[in-house]
């Protein structure tokens, strides 16, 4: 077996660790746009190119004959590369450009949503030009938040009270965006708990993951500009400290609902992975928005307590038997931090070098992301750097191994102190206990 991955960052490395630790023992072509040194070791071959050039991933595809492939980036999805894929023979984990749309437009999922009667809309409305914002904006009592309808890497969101202060500071980046020809998605703003819930999927059946929560704030206490995700934690009992059983059967019938709607409106099978950004609201849950690949760094809390054949789970969402594989999960608590470098994500330290040598591997996995291998080292380039993840049966002591490791690691980064601690959790469980009261 050989498996193209597409993608360089600690996302794909994770992926690429996950198909290598498969019993069939399958070699792993790699298409790559830095030198990943993770994925470099695991690589059985690795290409350097862009993400954007299609022609190049499907030369070097059919030049490795590789058996099937597997799509990190978003960016890869909503070009087509998994349609170009099958054009050429073959087949990838990872939704149509079409099916992708789920994620590249926040006005198609909306409109999904209301279309077939899937109730976690909060109320919305598109916009291509100023007419009407300012009516829709006083109807949402100033309460909005603001969605460029497309990808913004986890950058592009802003709420009121978080991001901009007064209607006026809003409506300015409304008027922005519509001037650069940016269709946008104003909704009200929700108010609860956001948690992570991705699905393997191949347009008919479904297997859930754990939940996992995300940390998009920069900097301790949710303060600071929205990152990719500065880094996440998942429970050994796969639900989350401030949700009920009830949450969790809630948010996992909607990722299914969704799978059929996309069918249906489609005339395709989503094949790949389902991932819902929900929020845990005064009765339910909401969604947030939806990604059609794996979260990041969400995935590194789930692939790490598979304990399923990553190789089997990826071959039944492509041949349409998932329901076939078995599919089970370690009871442990996962937590994951990102070292990004200093002043991320507005003014990031960029061509310097990192160590991380000193990380005891025994203790923690090391998954490396925006940085590129040189002779001389491991060099910044701007973005989340490293993550590194603990597992544990009790959730705070791996919050305090993966602190322990990331004090050996040298060079101009950061990372947020608070991810995993009892201090933030028991904020969040109050703080929902408190809207559902």
């Amino acid at each position: 077996m050989k498996v193209l991955l597409v993608g360089n960052g600690a996302r794909e490395h994770i992926i690429g660790k996950s198909v290598k630790r498969s019993s069939k023992n399958p070699d792993l072509a790699v298409f790559a746009s830095a030198h990943n040194p993770g994925l470099m070791e695991l690589a059985a071959s690795y290409q350097i190119g862009e993400m954007s050039d299609k022609t190049a991933i499907i030369d070097f595809a059919q030049r490795q004959k590789v058996d099937w492939a597997i799509i990190g980036p978003e960016a890869c999805l909503a070009q087509g590369l998994v349609d170009d894929l099958e054009q050429a023979g073959i087949m990838a984990v990872g939704p149509s450009q079409a099916l992708a749309q789920i994620e590249t437009s926040k006005s198609f999922a909306r409109e999904l949503f209301k279309e077939y009667h899937i109730p976690v809309n909060p109320e919305f409305m598109i916009f291509d030009s100023p007419d009407g914002v300012e009516e829709w904006l006083d109807h949402l009592r100033g309460q909005f938040v603001i969605k460029p309808d497309g990808l913004t890497g986890g950058k592009g969101v802003k709420v009121a009270g978080d991001h901009f202060k007064t209607m006026n500071e809003g409506l300015e980046i409304i008027r922005q965006l519509l001037d650069l020809g940016q269709r946008v998605v104003l909704e009200e703003k929700l108010i609860g708990q956001e948690f992570s819930l991705m699905t393997f999927t191949d347009g008919r059946h479904a297997v859930h993951l754990p939940a996992a929560q995300d940390n998009k704030r920069a900097l301790a206490g949710d303060l600071g500009p929205n990152t990719g995700g500065m880094g996440s934690y998942a429970c050994a009992d796969f639900s989350l400290p401030f949700l009920t059983p009830d949450d969790i059967k809630a948010a996992q019938k909607i990722n299914e609902q969704v799978i059929d709607a996309l069918k249906s409106k489609t005339g395709r099978p989503y094949r790949g992975i389902l991932y819902g950004n929900f929020i845990a609201v005064n009765k339910g849950v909401k969604i947030i928005e939806y990604n059609a690949r794996f979260g990041d760094p969400e995935v590194m809390n789930v692939l790490t307590v598979l304990r399923s054949d990553f190789t089997d789970i990826c071959q039944g969402i492509i041949r349409g038997n998932l329901d076939k594989v078995k599919v089970y999960f370690e009871n442990a608590a996962t937590v994951c931090k990102y070292l990004v470098p200093a002043g991320y994500p507005l003014n990031p330290v960029k061509d310097v070098t990192i160590n991380v040598g000193a990380v005891d591997q025994q203790k923690v996995d090391i998954y490396y992301a925006a940085v590129d291998q040189k002779k001389d080292g491991l060099y910044l380039t701007g973005s989340r750097a490293v993550a590194l993840v603990a597992k544990h049966p009790d959730l705070f002591a791996a919050e305090k191994i993966v602190e322990a490791e990331i004090d050996k690691v040298i060079g101009p980064l950061q990372h947020r102190r608070d991810i995993g601690t009892p201090k933030l959790i028991n904020s969040r469980m109050e703080s929902l206990k408190k809207i559902r009261s």
